[in-house]
């Protein structure tokens, strides 16, 4: 018997497939809560809009790791990626990264904003040592709405030109100006 992440598709599909159903009209109606990090990047897979591959072995690998996706009548609306710090410069013991957040087109209205604040509240209680949360916007495609909205602070400008040669780089990956944004837990 398969009991893999391809059976929690199945269990949970990522859009309605049966008549008679609704689609959220508030992001209060979504139910954001703690899912395997082989299904959080699967779904980061399908909605994600610079990065849509993260392998599970990068998460794993973090002291702190969590994933979170917001759901209404067991279909997924978005999905986060939490994870210790990439950032060699970030203290790993004190702080977590938004690795990756992605929401389908059809989410509600302040998704985003309301399950960041959810999320923050619950990583608060897992990990009470943790006192950071940092996450990196890309100038290129997204404006930072969704961190100003929550509260958080933007720390730093990066520009791509230096922090793009620091290591090597998948091709894949964004050359674009980052804006570090940092919230206290």
């Amino acid at each position: 018997m398969n009991t893999g992440v391809d059976d929690v598709m199945v269990a949970y599909p990522l859009f309605q497939t049966d008549s008679g159903g609704s689609i959220p009209t508030s992001a209060h109606q979504l139910w954001i809560d703690e899912v395997n990090v082989e299904l959080a990047c699967k779904l980061c897979c399908k909605w994600h809009s610079r990065l849509p591959i993260i392998k599970p072995s990068n998460i794993y690998r973090n002291k702190y790791q969590v994933c979170y996706t917001a759901e209404y009548k067991h279909q997924f609306f978005a999905v986060a990626i939490w994870s210790s710090p990439v950032s060699r410069h970030l203290d790993p013991q004190k702080t977590i990264e938004l690795r990756r957040m992605a929401i389908c087109d059809s989410s509600p209205k302040n998704t985003a904003s309301r399950m960041i604040s959810v999320m923050i509240k619950k990583i608060r209680a897992k990990f009470p040592s943790l006192n950071l949360a940092v996450s990196y916007q890309d100038t290129e495609v997204h404006t930072g709405t969704i961190y100003k909205a929550s509260g958080w602070t933007a720390t730093q400008i990066t520009k791509g030109a230096d922090w793009n040669v620091s290591r090597d780089r998948d091709a894949s990956q964004s050359t674009a100006d980052k804006i570090r944004w940092e919230y206290e837990l």
